[in-house]
């Protein structure tokens, strides 16, 4: 892994890829925890600040299409909304709402823009697997 190539990034790209990666991280060792503790509850709040982090720094990124906005910054929104339903499912106590909304944020807002952020040339590929 080059994080030397990351750190060349502007601060911006820098704050996007550490929310995600850490974002990842976290949520996937919480999936693989057990639920409803002060430890699950703690990560939960941490994973949601990563993902706004991530979404919130996304809109500032826009190398890829001349300052525009490019197709992937759907997922900004995506992201939104899916915090929204996470924490409403779960102040309702609506358990089973709030899995299925984890795990689809975690997947269509971090693991599908993830493997667009890993196509070759873009920073998380030269990072991870050289030029």
């Amino acid at each position: 892994m080059n994080l030397d190539y990351l750190f060349e990034q502007s601060l911006v790209v820098q704050i996007h890829a550490l929310a995600a990666i850490a974002a990842f991280f976290l949520g996937a060792a919480v999936f693989l925890s057990r639920k409803g503790t002060p430890a699950h509850k703690l990560a939960g709040r941490v994973f949601g600040v990563l993902m706004i982090t991530a979404a919130t720094s996304a809109i500032f990124i826009r190398e890829i299409n001349d300052g525009s906005f490019s197709f992937i910054h759907i997922f900004v929104p995506i992201t939104f909304i899916g915090l929204y339903q996470i924490i409403s499912t779960v102040r309702r106590g609506d358990i089973s709402s709030h899995r299925k909304h984890v795990r689809n944020m975690f997947f269509g807002a971090l693991l599908i823009p993830g493997f667009f952020a890993f196509m070759p040339g873009r920073v998380m590929w030269v990072m991870f697997f050289g030029g």
